[in-house]
């Protein structure tokens, strides 16, 4: 069985939101000076569902595949020592400032290249955009089933067993392979590498792949390609007041709320 896994670079997810500076002509988000990329929260959590089932499966292979900047391999690298075999990086000019489309027609690209994929598994969002479609998208894109936000993943003689976190329970659902799975934190702590892993891990293949590798071109890429515009980024502005209604006893409160409720005429 051969596992992918996407893991996704972003900007440390710890440090407070109030540090991020939004460029709105440029439309960009800037992290603070200084400030370590790291894997997407629950990118790593996939990773821990896959080991789980390399775990009762030694022989399946995991391979880490992220998309970014030569910098991105530290992700894929920190991923390989909780216990990935090899990983693939997708770096080039091209794959700058794609929308989720984009992404996800890059990522299937390099799967269908791949050829012996059996499953994909996504977390079930990124901690920077928290679009959560990426796996859906590639699912879609491979023509594969997609089950989504799993607290709990397994493979039984061919099948997909996924565990769906749901607003009010949970759900089991199945699906032949190959497939495409997204998981949640509900599935729980990650394994943390150990140092002879994180040792190991250096030594472990890396592969690159560029968009002329895949056979993906600048109209497939470039703006003419997107299915999402960006219109505008920003932080929104508030301006909200409080005021406190005074009253001896909380039936006067009520009254004096009713009657700056009705002077606004909002009642």
């Amino acid at each position: 069985m051969h596992i992918i896994v996407c893991v996704k670079q972003v900007p440390d997810w710890d440090i407070p939101p109030s540090s991020f500076k939004v460029d709105e002509a440029a439309k960009r988000v800037t992290p603070p000076a200084g400030v370590a990329a790291v894997p997407s929260q629950f990118d790593t959590i996939g990773v821990e569902a896959a080991m789980r089932l390399k775990d009762k499966t030694p022989d399946a292979k995991i391979t880490i595949m992220s998309m970014g900047p030569e910098a991105a391999r530290d992700v894929i690298k920190h991923s390989l020592a909780m216990g990935a075999d090899e990983g693939l990086l997708l770096t080039d000019p091209l794959f700058e400032d794609l929308d989720w489309y984009q992404v996800a027609l890059v990522l299937s690209t390099a799967v269908k290249k791949l050829e012996d994929v059996d499953l994909v598994i996504c977390g079930r969002q990124a901690v920077d955009w928290d679009m959560g479609v990426s796996g859906s998208g590639i699912a879609e894109l491979l023509d594969w089933p997609a089950l989504t936000i799993g607290k709990d993943v397994q493979v039984n003689d061919g099948t997909l067993s996924v565990e769906r976190v749901l607003m009010d329970g949970f759900e089991t659902v199945e699906a032949p392979l190959p497939a495409v799975a997204t998981v949640s934190n509900e599935l729980g702590e990650p394994r943390y590498p150990k140092l002879q892993q994180i040792m190991q891990a250096a030594k472990k293949q890396v592969t690159i792949w560029s968009a002329a590798d895949l056979g993906l071109n600048e109209a497939q890429l470039g703006p003419d390609g997107r299915k999402l515009t960006l219109e505008r980024l920003y932080v929104p502005q508030s301006d909200a007041q409080c005021e406190m209604m005074e009253g001896d006893t909380p039936e006067e409160m009520a009254q004096n709320l009713a009657k700056k409720l009705a002077e606004a005429k909002l009642i």
